[in-house]
């Protein structure tokens, strides 16, 4: 079945296809080893702890749901602004949006203790917390990109495309503001607490999102031997730059408005100077990997015909995402809690002292398993159904002029 149909009938690869399903399914076996064991024997063997109760798990969930939602931008472009390249790239954006954000979601179920509280969460809403608007937010990004991809692929439903692309750039938009308010809405913590947080997340969702994109599509068309038109890749890695410098400059913005409060001012201190392996990753991963270096690559001239740069980019973009959630998560927990202001407090509950956590190997199996479930389920897809988009250049030459 899979070899009928392969673009290329002389060059399906079905062995190295069966190859990448393999690696993708021992990654989720090894993260299911990981789920059942501190399902069984509880939190105590992560590295989290009383003071630090969101750890590397947390991270993975939260960065593959906030590129979940950027991803689906590459879709809104095509469907809701009526760009003829991007409409190409809807099904695919449309596919990976799903995949990614069940991984993240997979990764966070062990986070209620039980996986039969998932039944709970699922039945019972306390709207005054943010998490149970998410649970909503989640369920109906579900419903919602399905039925745009059903309106996407199949030809009687095409005139719908436009109204349920419309209703999902907007749907995405409040899912990623309500996750960012997860933190924005976290008073007793310095490093929350900031109305920033649900405009931020969405300017992060565009960066994350594109970058993941174009990576899943640079190997497909590597993978089918199909050169990426020189023009296409010049707007989407200008598109990526644009998002990556505003993501910057949202983190520039977010960090000058906390100095400008003296309350504020310890914390900047621990994540901009004193914080460790926090003010390593924020300079060194958040800033330069994730934001100065593959802005140089994007700029570069070469990267128009050279599409490993964009490539390449793309990953740092991803990495610098993945240190940027360890900051603004693990960091935020770690810098002590302000329990009476203007006084220095210190008991055997360790308040007022950085809180320390070190990841296990159990967490960065549980973590990594989020990203392999989403990449099972894009494996199966883009095997099965016509995921790669296929450019129509009559069109695309005609707006472009």
């Amino acid at each position: 079945m899979a070899e009928e149909l392969c673009l290329d009938k002389s060059d399906c690869k079905v062995k190295a296809f069966w190859g990448l399903l393999a690696v993708g399914g021992l990654f989720v076996l090894i993260a299911l080893i990981a789920f059942f064991h501190l399902e069984h024997v509880g939190h105590v063997d992560t590295g989290m702890n009383n003071q630090v109760v969101w750890g590397l798990p947390h991270v993975f969930a939260v960065f593959l749901i906030v590129a979940a939602s950027g991803v689906l931008n590459v879709a809104s472009i095509g469907s809701v602004f009526g760009k003829k390249m991007y409409k190409a790239r809807a099904p695919l954006s449309g596919m990976l949006a799903i995949a990614m954000l069940a991984g993240g979601l997979a990764v966070l179920v062990l986070d209620l203790g039980r996986p039969d509280r998932l039944i709970v969460a699922m039945t019972y809403y306390n709207f005054k917390s943010i998490f149970a608007w998410n649970m909503l937010f989640y369920n109906g990004f579900f419903a919602i990109v399905g039925l745009y991809l059903l309106t996407l692929m199949d030809k009687k439903l095409k005139p719908w495309s436009k109204p349920v692309g419309f209703i999902a750039f907007l749907w995405r938009l409040a899912l990623t503001t309500a996750t960012g308010s997860i933190f924005g809405f976290l008073v007793a913590r310095a490093g929350f607490n900031s109305a920033l947080y649900a405009p931020m997340f969405i300017i992060l969702s565009f960066g994350y999102g594109l970058a993941a994109f174009l990576v899943v599509q640079s190997v497909m068309y590597k993978w089918n031997g199909i050169p990426m038109d020189e023009r296409i890749l010049a707007k989407m890695k200008n598109l990526l730059a644009i998002f990556v410098a505003a993501s910057l400059y949202f983190t520039v913005v977010l960090h000058l408005t906390n100095m400008y409060f003296a309350k504020q001012w310890e914390f900047e201190r621990f994540i901009l100077m004193d914080g460790g392996i926090y003010t390593l990753l924020f300079w060194g991963g958040q800033v330069l990997i994730g934001g100065i270096i593959p802005l140089i690559l994007l700029f570069q001239p070469a990267a128009e015909k050279h599409p490993a740069l964009v490539f390449f980019a793309a990953l740092l973009v991803i990495l610098g995402g993945h240190a940027q959630m360890y900051v603004t998560i693990v960091g935020g927990q770690a810098f002590p809690l302000e329990m009476f202001p203007g006084y220095a407090v210190s008991s055997s509950f360790y308040d007022g002292v950085v809180a320390q956590y070190s990841p296990t190997l159990w967490e960065v199996m549980l973590g990594f398993g989020g990203i392999a479930i989403a990449f099972v389920i894009v494996t199966l897809a883009v095997r099965v159904l016509k995921f790669l988009p296929q450019d129509d250049f009559k069109e695309i030459e005609v707006q472009h002029h």
